[in-house]
């Protein structure tokens, strides 16, 4: 795998905040590699270090092979699109898209012409004339990454771009920017705090937390196969079960990550478990069921369709061995 970005025991401190923590990570070229953690957790760092507008305390970064501490934001070869999207209200369109051409002191033909070009790739032809201010919150999102895009860079920065859209257009969009990052085969460092997103888009996911990287892998690794507490709880609100518990129901006694739709209603079933109904959230597809079973909170997902118990009633429900994943990790 050819190497896009490299971090090598990189740290960035402010004061006694160690926002980043020796983290090691090599993103490859091509590759739509999501930052996942909550606010605070170090991935916003670690993305401004990548771009240039922060600098480490310690450590080594490498951009396409070429060392970038010291390295100034605009001689990166890497461009960002920020969840404001930063644009010029005073001008149109097409000079916004066109204005980091500008910068560089392409003429003002070619950077219409490629500006143009950038609009037609992001689905907006035609729209150059327009202001900022004219313009839906899906369509400034649009023109931001065309501006990001005109430039050609190797890398591509996104501070989560889409927070500022609503449900149905942040879904739209992610099946857009999976799409063009694959057709244009550049790499795409995506910073969220949304577990669907960073699931749904990326080939690879990195979870943060307090400045250091809990676990990398791919969507279905880290959703699966958890190797911590934390990742467990965070990516997909599993229910983690203390190895007193696992114990208690024939496994090990370890730390073990149980999914909810893995929690099935049963009747009568060899080995299943008496639960007690304590809540019922409605969610459109499905319904989440809050369960006490044996002192222990366990959480399973209905779908649609189903017969639902009510509050208060007593059920019995099933997983299966598989079901359980074992974690190394305590924390």
């Amino acid at each position: 795998m050819t190497i896009a970005v490299s971090f090598k025991k990189v740290s960035r401190h402010f004061g006694s905040v160690r926002a980043v923590d020796a983290v090691d990570l090599d993103i490859g070229e091509g590759e739509f590699f999501a930052m996942l953690g909550p606010s605070g957790s170090g991935k916003t760092t670690c993305l401004r270090l990548i771009a240039g507008f922060e600098q480490p305390t310690s450590g080594r970064i490498e951009i396409v092979g070429e060392q970038a501490e010291g390295v100034p934001p605009y001689r990166r070869n890497v461009n960002t699109v920020f969840q404001d999207y930063a644009l010029f209200p005073h001008l149109s369109v097409l000079d916004n898209v066109a204005y980091g051409l500008m910068v560089r002191g392409v003429d003002k033909a070619q950077r219409h012409r490629e500006a143009e070009s950038a609009l037609e790739l992001v689905k907006l032809p035609g729209y150059g004339t327009r202001r900022p201010g004219q313009l839906s919150g899906g369509q400034r999102q649009r023109v931001a990454l065309a501006r990001a895009l005109v430039n050609r860079p190797k890398v591509l920065l996104l501070d989560e771009p889409l927070g500022a859209l609503d449900l149905k257009l942040r879904e739209n969009m992610q099946e857009e920017l999976k799409s063009l990052q694959k057709s244009l085969g550049i790499t795409f460092v995506f910073v969220t705090h949304d577990q669907g997103e960073a699931l749904s888009m990326a080939n690879r996911v990195a979870v943060f937390d307090h400045g250091r990287i809990m676990q990398i892998g791919s969507p279905e690794e880290i959703y699966q196969r958890p190797n911590s507490r934390f990742v467990a709880d965070f990516v997909g609100s599993s229910n983690v079960l203390p190895p007193d518990f696992v114990a208690r129901h024939g496994g090990e006694r370890r730390w073990a990550s149980l999914r909810p739709e893995a929690v099935r209603i049963v009747e009568g079933e060899a080995g299943s478990l008496e639960a007690k109904v304590v809540s019922r959230s409605y969610m459109g597809g499905t319904t989440r069921l809050g369960l006490d079973v044996d002192g222990q909170r366990i959480y399973a997902l209905v779908p649609a369709g189903h017969t639902l118990p009510a509050e208060g009633q007593a059920i019995r429900i099933g997983f299966t061995p598989n079901d359980l994943h074992l974690m190394d990790e305590a924390q």
